[in-house]
């Protein structure tokens, strides 16, 4: 164990890895538990949120206590097929995400005020 550790100490990960990976095309009906058995084999969970509102469903955010096996289950778990959906298994980008949440919030402002130009 104290090898794999010094291994570990050695490699250098590339910026955008992090213990934090966002899921995409699950299953509407996927359950927390259900998240716990395909993620948890790849190393200890922090914790699993699963979307349930109409504009998160089908998506999760899974964290990880190491960021190797936050990798790990990246690469693993890329395109891995649930329910004939498959997975697509991003690491969480706080930018990406906050452009997302902006952008719905003016489509819904839009929508709501009855367009652009009123």
């Amino acid at each position: 164990m104290a090898m794999q550790a010094a291994k570990r100490a050695n490699i250098r990960l590339p910026p955008e890895v992090n213990r934090i990976l966002y899921i995409r095309n699950l299953p509407y009906k996927i359950t927390a538990e259900e998240m716990y058995d395909i993620f948890g084999k790849y190393g200890p969970i922090r914790q699993i949120r699963v979307g349930n509102t109409p504009e998160t469903r089908g998506t999760a955010y899974v964290v990880y206590e190491d960021i190797f096996d936050a990798k790990n289950a990246c690469d693993h778990l890329s395109g891995f097929n649930v329910c004939n959906r498959y997975l697509v298994v991003l690491y969480y980008n706080a930018n990406r995400v906050s452009t997302t949440t902006v952008l719905i919030t003016w489509e819904t402002h839009v929508r709501v005020s009855g367009g652009l130009y009123h």
